[in-house]
């Protein structure tokens, strides 16, 4: 099965380097003409797209004329009280300080922790793989964010590299590939491949 695991666009919030999970934010008018303006696939047929504005958006124009469904559990980290705001404004933080001190692992104040949001979108992402196989599907495409594809590669990836080494851009994405027959076995996404044109 070939998988493709892409970012959405630009927002408002990601020029400024705010932490964005929850926080419903459109594309910027930079970030959708970014989206347009690094290619368009219409032979796709389905997409599953977190059920954020900027994922839905990206879709929406990536891929014209696929059927979108939406995944709520591949939604972005909820950053609670870090929520909208840059490094710069948390500085004075000690609660930041102590989640930066624990490789952002351990819970936000009143959000998720980020072992628990890997853990989240590892399971989505394993009964969807899950789902196509049963189907018999060829292609898995997705359109989420960067916590996202970062908490995918981190677990599934063959080639192994610490979550934050598997950043990806505004509009960009990773195409993958993965063996059906062992997937339940033995989960794993070969030939991982980082592109930012598709």
């Amino acid at each position: 099965m070939n998988v493709l695991i892409m970012r959405h666009g630009q927002t408002a919030g990601n020029l400024e380097r705010r932490y964005i999970g929850r926080t419903d934010e459109p594309l910027s008018p930079e970030g959708a003409r970014h989206v347009r303006e690094t290619g368009i696939d219409p032979t796709v047929r389905r997409v599953y797209v977190s059920p954020m504005r900027r994922a839905l958006e990206t879709a929406a124009i990536k891929f014209p004329n696929a059927e979108q469904i939406i995944v709520d559990d591949l939604r972005e980290m909820d950053f609670g009280d870090f929520e909208g705001r840059s490094a710069a404004d948390l500085e004075g933080s000690d609660a930041y300080r102590a989640w930066l001190e624990g490789d952002c692992q351990g819970p936000c104040p009143n959000g998720e922790s980020g072992a628990g949001f890997i853990e989240r979108t590892c399971r989505c992402f394993d009964a969807l793989v899950r789902a196509c196989i049963a189907r018999g599907e060829k292609d898995l495409v997705i359109v989420a964010h960067g916590g996202t594809a970062m908490s995918i590669l981190s677990r599934y990836a063959t080639e192994k590299r610490p979550f934050y080494k598997w950043y990806v851009g505004n509009a960009c994405y990773y195409r993958a590939v993965l063996d059906e027959a062992s997937w339940v076995e033995h989960p794993a996404l070969f030939d991982v491949k980082y592109y930012e044109v598709l």
